[in-house]
């Protein structure tokens, strides 16, 4: 018996070396254009011009913006007036009402709860609002989980007018009604569908939870970490720093009541600036790529790329034209009180929008290119999404932003310079320990060897064997110059210790 713990205590050390050796070898992706601060620098002019025309265009009686780069606020502006009646300006740091911008704030607070134990995204919400249980739209529905609160996929109806009045009601209220019966448009987990409630109910989770309202948790835990000023209440904003909210109505603005604090908040009614929010907007970038370094956020980063997945589908619009006009189809979804869209050029997008009577945001990110919009502005709905996409792809576009590179891993290297020892006969590859227990028996050496052999006899002699050019950890490709011709070889290995390869092509690249 002792020997057999010794062996198995030697085994999980050896293991235990293994992960920390892949952990110690691992290279994130990195950007390789020393100039590109200096090349967004260059497009500032154009870009405050577009807020400033689009701004006019769009009746904003005041609006604010930044650009965020790699951590760093590092362009801002603002025009107009947040208090049209005592003519004061709009600034960065002026607070809005980011509406439900808020609602990803809310989504951190429920996953950090999540981290600690306190609950789990799978459970069902009636454990925490016992009134909900046995509320459906069928016999057969499940039962709605935090996960599709999250995810607006728990059947309730798309409520933005009826939501939007709603910001100051209690607890109680919300109780209240949940106890008269809920009017569902689906079964839970069957279809995406914007809901306002579904995100006050996490906000009354979150104190159920806690011990303490949704408010103070959100401050307590993401506000101040970040060092952000934000409020839930406009009356203890300074009134030269609120921004008052206006309808534009029969060519003139007139100005919308803004709604106390209460429940409804936690899917809407956080009141922030530009330069604050662009803390919350760096976090959410330090994210990426994946990586070693401590953990110094509010939560932890693999939670925030957790925030950024697509949970919901929601469309594809193969007909899709960016707003200055360029066509290019996206596919868009939605996250944990965020929105995703990946486009036809393959850029993945983060964002979200607000709208309440008053007041329209947006903010933006692309997190493998480290770049992010936020856009605030006070009149009803203000359609700040269509002018941040243009400005995010004008950027991308004049600066020639480029994502972040991979390195090849390690073993990606090592085992592309084993396959350059066996081209192009394959002897010894049999004996040479560097393929998987699958490989002979989809590959043959025999067709291997006239399969390069013929290649080679067109590209000719071998000049530079280039390095590999990665997809992920364990699959890329390089590509080898002759004189005649390139030739270029994939390769997919596989998931053990140490990784061996598994799948393998070659083909002759034509001019």
């Amino acid at each position: 018996m002792k020997k057999i713990f010794v062996s198995i205590f030697v085994y999980s050390l050896l293991c235990s070396s293994n992960f920390a050796q892949t952990k110690q070898t691992y290279q994130p992706p990195a950007f390789t254009d020393a100039d590109r601060l200096k090349k967004v620098e260059a497009t500032f002019p154009l870009i405050e011009k577009l807020y400033k025309d689009f701004a006019e265009k769009n009746h904003f009686p005041g609006y604010a913006f930044g650009i965020v780069l790699d951590g760093k606020l590092i362009f801002s502006g603002s025009n107009g007036y947040i208090n049209i009646e005592k003519k004061i300006p709009a600034t960065t740091q002026s607070m809005f009402r980011i509406a439900s911008m808020s609602k990803s704030f809310t989504a951190m607070a429920i996953l950090k709860l999540r981290d600690e134990g306190k609950l789990k995204l799978d459970d069902p919400a009636y454990l925490y609002i016992p009134e909900l249980k046995n509320q459906e739209l069928t016999s057969d529905a499940p039962a709605i989980t935090i996960r599709n609160l999250l995810s607006h996929s728990a059947g309730f109806p798309e409520d933005n007018p009826w939501g939007d009045r709603q910001l100051a009601k209690t607890e109680n209220d919300l109780i209240d009604l949940i106890k008269k019966g809920i009017s569902f448009s689906n079964d839970p987990g069957l279809n995406y569908e914007y809901s306002n409630l579904g995100f006050t109910m996490l906000g009354y989770i979150i104190h159920k939870v806690s011990g303490i309202p949704y408010e103070e948790y959100i401050k307590k835990n993401i506000w101040q970490p970040l060092n952000m000023n934000a409020d839930w209440e406009y009356a203890n904003i300074p009134s030269n720093e609120l921004a008052h909210g206006y309808r534009w109505l029969n060519e003139n603005w007139r100005e919308e009541n803004l709604l106390h604090d209460g429940i409804y908040g936690s899917m809407g009614g956080m009141i922030t600036s530009v330069e604050s929010f662009s803390k919350y907007v760096a976090f959410h970038l330090s994210a990426y790529p994946p990586k070693n370094d401590k953990e110094v956020g509010p939560v932890k980063r693999s939670s925030v790329r957790e925030m950024h997945q697509p949970w919901r589908f929601n469309t594809l619009v193969a007909d899709y034209k960016f707003p200055n006009g360029r066509p290019c189809s996206i596919a868009t979804g939605y996250c944990y009180g965020l929105s995703f869209t990946k486009d036809c050029e393959g850029r993945t997008m983060i964002a979200h929008s607000g709208g309440l009577p008053g007041f329209g945001s947006n903010w933006r990110i692309l997190p493998e290119y480290g770049l992010g919009v936020i856009l605030f502005a006070n009149v009803t709905y203000a359609p700040t999404a269509a002018v941040n996409l243009l400005v995010l792809d004008t950027i991308v576009k004049l600066a020639k932003l480029q994502a972040r590179q991979l390195p090849p891993s390690t073993i990606l290297t090592q085992r592309k310079n084993e396959i350059i020892k066996l081209l192009p006969d394959y002897a010894n590859a049999k004996s040479s320990n560097i393929f998987a227990v699958n490989f002979f028996d989809d590959y043959f050496v025999d067709s291997l060897k006239k399969d390069a052999t013929t290649i080679f006899s067109k590209a000719g002699k071998i000049i530079k064997v280039n390095e590999v050019v990665p997809e992920n950890q364990l699959r890329g490709y390089f590509i080898i110059d002759c004189d005649k011709g390139k030739v270029q070889i994939n390769f997919t290995l596989t998931p053990e210790t140490p990784a061996l390869i598994q799948e393998y092509h070659i083909r002759l690249l034509k001019e």
